[in-house]
């Protein structure tokens, strides 16, 4: 009967143990515990000493009404009550014992401090205040304070970071974060590393592509008994920014000298005047001043992004461009021009960007009167360097200004050759001031990473707002205008031709005259690692009147209002094609591709073809030019002419990056014809394969093992090598030590493991090696059952 049967496991190991009020336990009466109730001393003296191994049962006092049971009524009468079981002593009972077993969170340690591992391996211990400031892609480390020791056995915990009014698993927007035995790279994951009584520390991974910004943090816990969840809610929030020290991340800047300039540099120049009389003023961007970082969240915030696209630095930076200006959206700064600043703060007084986020911040988003090119420039440097994008500001002088979209900077004369001016829109600025930002352009083809151009003062709508790019500054140099966001729009800025046209009597323009080099002149930034000017014009464009420039100022005219501005061709009958050899050009040898120029016309044709690779990272952005050539070309008619070009591997050995890759770029002019001649290839340098060949009888349990093999194909030594094996139910990931690898030598070790699971499986091995990425191999191994 319930209330009556006694369960010995449930008292104690011994019938009849002491009690705690000191009475003996009847040996013929057997309690349910419930939850909170009694138990045997013994038990609870071990289950103190090892809470996980002695865990104490759970199970329901349910008492069933019946015969005997107090509150019935026999025979009209009410039956005589039992005797009451001995009330237990409470400061042993009850409650008590219960927090001993429920697992839950009695305080939350974020380790923020300023000084602390976190924020200094985040490169964030220069912002203001003690909140947890990490970058996106990287560990970062908090300690929790449990009721009692975590035992990885039989309890469960994990993580919940939320952001944005209504954070959504399916939107990124709410994170749970499990607890597992190994951190991945590409994973919200967390592991425990390191415990000490009640206090657990964990080491907790983001992927390189989570979303910016503030998130809410709360830890669940929960342990066998009930299946009970407990939320501690932690009162700081965590902070999550891009991360330049990532190489997963697409804002990854692989040079610690111009991170520390364009990260975390807090100061900076800005120039302005005229081509001949350049000025310079020194800018407080004050990037991690109080406030700030709230402020440029609070930016993205007023904005009609949503949470959810915070992940794209792409997309962010575009936001941003609007933001930074008020006409359509109220961002920061109203712009103003007219000379007359009554009701605010005249745009030459502002020497820093923190007290216009701050007014901006504290009022409410009303924009802060009043700005110009040079201050939207501070105000978006400081926001992007804020929110980890590496960012500097730039001036362009004798800026253009098409407001047409013809890509030429336009002047139009009467018959009597009086400008006409209700047509001359376009202008010419003495200096305008934009910036640069960079990141990799995925939504781009190859090589157009790096450098992008962002606008945020108010000039011309894009989509519908005034904003401008981010567009990629190697698409403006070639003159790629039809590659987003933006990109006629700034290439007209830096390398529009200048050109006069006259109305005729019919009512048609004819152009009389052209100036090429009126527009984009000694393009202006502040050096990295000190106060001096460094010219960047040779980013933009080319040389000015080279061949290379005029092809490029021609294509990008085609994709404007007036393609027909500069003369067409006459044919296009002459192509260029560059070809691969089988499989490509083999790392640590010269690389040989092959140029095929084909003239399909009955006339003879020449060109000069201009050739230059440069080393490229895998996300598409340039690294730098290794090799320039000018080749004379002349072609017989109907002539297929194969030109062999050769990269020396001493051109590229001290080059190359993860994935060894290169970008050939082949351009031309037919002399006879002015057909342009373009082609863009990008190939890589294959690397060796790691040749893997198992021995032994391949059974579950049964110890197996397979020769692993590498030939170093540079003719250098490879330094401090590692060989990675791992293969999923044959063995764990497992640190080979190579050390040195001679100049064309070839090593060999022999790798014992015990298969664990049947089937087809596969092991793995990569090379690991500063200076050689890219080298792994793979063997499929068929498990028998033992």
């Amino acid at each position: 009967m319930p209330g009556t049967a006694r369960d010995v496991s449930a008292v104690g190991r011994f019938p009849g143990v002491t009690l705690s009020n000191g009475d003996a336990a009847p040996e013929k009466e057997k309690v349910m515990i419930e939850k909170g109730a009694e138990e045997g001393g013994c038990r609870r003296w071990m289950r103190r000493i090892c809470p996980c191994c002695c865990r104490q049962k759970s199970s329901s006092y349910d008492v069933t009404p019946g015969a005997g049971t107090a509150g019935n009524a026999v025979d009209g009468k009410e039956e005589e009550k039992p005797a009451p079981l001995p009330e237990p002593a409470k400061p042993q009972t009850g409650d008590q014992e219960l927090d001993e077993l429920q697992l839950t969170v009695r305080s939350v340690d974020l380790l923020s401090s300023k000084c602390g591992q976190n924020r200094t391996e985040h490169h964030t211990d220069q912002y203001h205040g003690d909140d947890l400031i990490v970058r996106r892609g990287q560990t970062f480390q908090m300690e929790f304070d449990l009721s009692r020791p975590f035992c990885d056995k039989t309890d469960k915990l994990h993580l919940e970071l939320k952001t944005g009014p209504s954070p959504m698993v399916s939107k990124r927007t709410h994170v749970i974060i499990p607890l597992v035995d190994e951190l991945e790279d590409e994973d919200w994951e967390a592991k425990i590393v390191e415990q000490k009584g009640n206090n657990v520390k964990l080491s907790v991974n983001s992927p390189a592509n989570a979303l910016i910004g503030k998130y809410s943090i709360a830890v669940a816990t929960r342990c066998p008994k009930g299946e009970a969840v407990t939320m501690h809610d932690s009162n700081k929030d965590v902070y999550i920014l891009f991360n330049p020290w990532c190489e997963e991340d697409s804002v990854f800047m692989d040079n610690d000298e111009e991170r520390n300039e364009y990260v975390l540099n807090d100061t900076g120049m800005i120039y302005y005047g005229t081509e001949k009389q350049i000025g310079a003023r020194t800018w407080n961007f004050g990037q991690f001043d109080k406030d700030i970082l709230q402020a440029c969240l609070y930016v993205l915030e007023k904005s009609d992004v949503l949470p959810s696209g915070r992940g794209d630095p792409v997309n962010v930076v575009r936001v941003i461009s609007a933001m930074i200006n008020s006409p359509d959206d109220l961002g920061v700064l109203e712009g103003n021009w007219s000379g007359k600043y009554v009701g605010g703060t005249s745009p030459t007084a502002w020497s820093g960007s923190v007290d216009i986020l701050r007014k901006y911040y504290h009022g409410g988003g009303a924009p802060v009167k009043y700005g110009q090119c040079w201050v939207f420039s501070g105000v978006t440097t400081t926001v992007l360097r804020c929110l980890g994008v590496p960012s500097r500001s730039v001036t362009n002088f004798q800026s253009a200004h098409d407001t047409d979209v013809s890509l030429t900077t336009d002047v139009y004369f009467d018959e009597n050759m009086e400008p006409i001016d209700y047509l001359n829109s376009d202008s010419v600025w003495n200096f305008h001031v934009w910036n640069d930002c960079w990141m990799a352009r995925p939504d781009l083809p190859p090589g157009m990473g790096g450098w992008q151009a962002v606008d945020s003062t108010p000039q011309e709508t894009s989509q519908g707002t005034f904003r401008c790019g981010p567009a990629s500054v190697t698409a403006i140099r070639t003159g790629q205008v039809y590659l987003k966001h933006d990109t006629p729009f700034v290439f007209a800025e830096v390398n529009s031709d200048k050109i006069y046209w006259q109305r005729n009597l019919d009512g048609t323009f004819s152009q009389v005259h052209s100036e090429k080099k009126a527009v984009g002149r000694f393009i202006s930034t502040k050096a990295v690692g000190s106060s001096k000017r460094e010219d960047i014009t040779h980013l933009y464009k080319h040389t000015e009147g080279s061949e290379e420039e005029r092809i490029a100022v021609e294509t990008a005219s085609r994709y404007g209002t007036k393609p027909f501005t500069y003369s067409s061709p006459m044919a296009e009958d002459v192509s260029v094609e560059v070809k691969l050899e089988g499989d490509g050009p083999r790392m640590g040898a010269d690389a040989q591709l092959t140029i095929v120029v084909t003239n399909l016309s009955s006339q003879a044709r020449s060109t000069n073809l201009h050739s230059q690779v440069a080393v490229m990272y895998y996300t598409g952005v340039l690294k730098g030019t290794v090799k320039k050539d000018k080749l004379p070309v002349e072609l017989m008619p109907n002539e297929v002419k194969t030109i062999n070009w050769v990269l020396p591997y001493q051109h590229y050995q001290d080059q190359l990056v993860d994935q060894a890759a290169l970008m050939l770029t082949v351009s031309g002019r037919v002399a006879e014809t002015q057909q342009v001649l373009a082609s863009q290839t990008s190939f890589r340098l294959r690397t060796p394969d790691i040749n893997i060949k198992p021995e032994g009888e391949a059974v579950v349990g049964k110890q197996m093992s397979a020769k692993i093999t590498f030939t170093n194909p540079l003719p250098s030594t490879l330094r401090n090598v590692f060989l990675r094996v791992e293969g999923l139910g044959l063995r764990d990931l497992h640190p080979i030590q190579i050390g040195d690898v001679g100049r064309h030598s070839t090593v060999t070790v022999t790798e014992h493991f015990i298969p664990s699971l049947a089937g087809t499986r596969k092991l793995l091995a990569a090379l690991d090696c500063k200076q050689l990425t890219q080298v792994h191999g793979v063997a499929d191994i068929q498990v028998q059952e033992s």
